[in-house]
């Protein structure tokens, strides 16, 4: 049993304690508030940090520490404060600017970049003298690795003037090193795509508005009769904004308007077989080029990327629509028969289909083809009249070909 001197002692000992506790939690809660209300406010927003502290955290062995990095930004802090401090507020005035892009109107306009483009740039230097050179085209191609031979003879045909740019479907990439051109290229890579899922993904108007025009070829494409500098000429001279070169008649030809006429430079319409074409200004008669070798100016292919959906990779049917993009279509959209190609009808693409039901794989990827067709122009009528009935106006009885 305790002695009872004993137990009074232990007592007092911890009520000493404890008093002493909540002696010391109060005065660092009074000696936390003083500290508050002395120490300079500052706003996140005020903190002005050198370019340096990017580099720091980008390499630890920069031989800047990071205490030496905020000591600076806080001191920039404190003198902005202390050169405004005749202001009554240390409110920042908040930027709203509804003109600013979508998501982007809390930026001060000075600081928006809101398009880019597919110039390569240097990891080191001066940014402002990492490009020599501008180029002012765009040429993609979407290809396999058994057509490369087909390809580096197509790539030789654009100047220096033209940014190149590979889409890969079957996932091989490092391969055409090989050639000294493709070094300089950009590869995208996606294996069992087309050249319209890249498109869509890939070629945003934001993303190559640097680019006069952007040609959107295939690979299978015989180029020995085709100079791309002087393709860019004739397209300026006859004001088209969407055209193509005109194909070989003894092989790959599908319809007469892009067959190629040897005594004109450019034609816009053609006569097709009897009952294909309801207007002489309509497809496939006029305002219309296929989709194998299209180019487009930087206007049109602002309205045709947004036209190309999401889920339809093929694009089948686009050829029948471009005319929606340009006005006059008739007028605007051409093909240019003294820059001529061939359509090798090749079906690389076709052959990443999967064999089904005893059928070849390029027959799975046609019968998609022609299903997409159809569901492209049911939507396209679709929302016309959509549109149409919306603002009270009585639909035309046809606004698709």
């Amino acid at each position: 049993m305790a002695k009872p001197g004993i137990l009074g002692r232990s007592s007092a000992q911890r009520s000493n304690e404890g008093m002493r506790i909540i002696f010391s939690a109060v005065i660092g809660v009074m000696l936390g508030y003083l500290f508050g209300i002395s120490f300079p406010t500052v706003n996140i927003t005020k903190l002005h940090f050198p370019s340096s502290i990017i580099s720091y955290i980008e390499d630890r062995n920069s031989g800047i520490t990071t205490q030496t990095l905020l000591n600076h930004a806080w001191t920039s802090a404190a003198t902005h404060k202390k050169n405004n401090s005749a202001s009554n507020s240390d409110e920042i005035p908040k930027i709203y600017v509804p003109t600013n892009p979508k998501g982007a109107e809390r930026l001060p306009p000075g600081i928006v970049v809101s398009e880019t483009d597919l110039y390569l740039r240097r990891l080191w230097g001066e940014p402002s003298e990492d490009l020599t050179t501008k180029p002012r085209y765009l040429v993609t191609f979407t290809v396999g690795y058994s057509q490369k031979a087909n390809i580096d003879a197509a790539v030789k045909k654009f100047s220096d003037n033209f940014t190149i740019m590979l889409f890969h479907y079957d996932g091989r990439t490092t391969e055409w090193d090989e050639f000294e051109w493709s070094k300089r290229a950009v590869h995208v890579s996606v294996t069992k795509q087309t050249k319209w899922w890249y498109a869509k993904r890939f070629l945003h108007p934001d993303i190559v508005a640097r680019y006069d025009y952007i040609f959107i070829w295939d690979e299978d494409l015989g180029v020995e009769h085709f100079n791309a500098e002087a393709y860019i000429k004739l397209v300026r001279k006859h004001g088209l904004e969407i055209s193509q070169p005109g194909l070989e008649p003894d092989k790959g030809l599908t319809w007469q308007m892009t067959k190629r006429r040897g005594d004109q430079e450019v034609h816009k319409v053609t006569e097709e077989r009897p009952g294909w074409c309801s207007d002489p200004h309509l497809p496939p008669c006029a305002a219309f080029v296929e989709i194998m070798a299209t180019v487009f100016s930087r206007d049109a292919w602002r309205c045709v990327w947004h036209m190309i959906q999401n889920d339809l990779v093929h694009g089948w049917g686009l050829d029948f629509a471009l005319r929606k993009c340009v006005e006059p279509a008739h007028e605007k959209i051409g093909v240019v028969d003294s820059q001529w190609i061939v359509h090798q009808v090749i079906p690389s693409l076709g052959n990443q289909g999967k064999a089904e039901n005893g059928k070849a794989p390029w027959e799975g990827v046609r019968a998609r083809c022609r299903k997409e067709w159809g569901m492209f122009q049911t939507r396209l009528t679709d929302a016309e009249k959509a549109y149409y009935l919306e603002h009270g106006i009585t639909p035309p009885k046809s606004t698709v070909a």
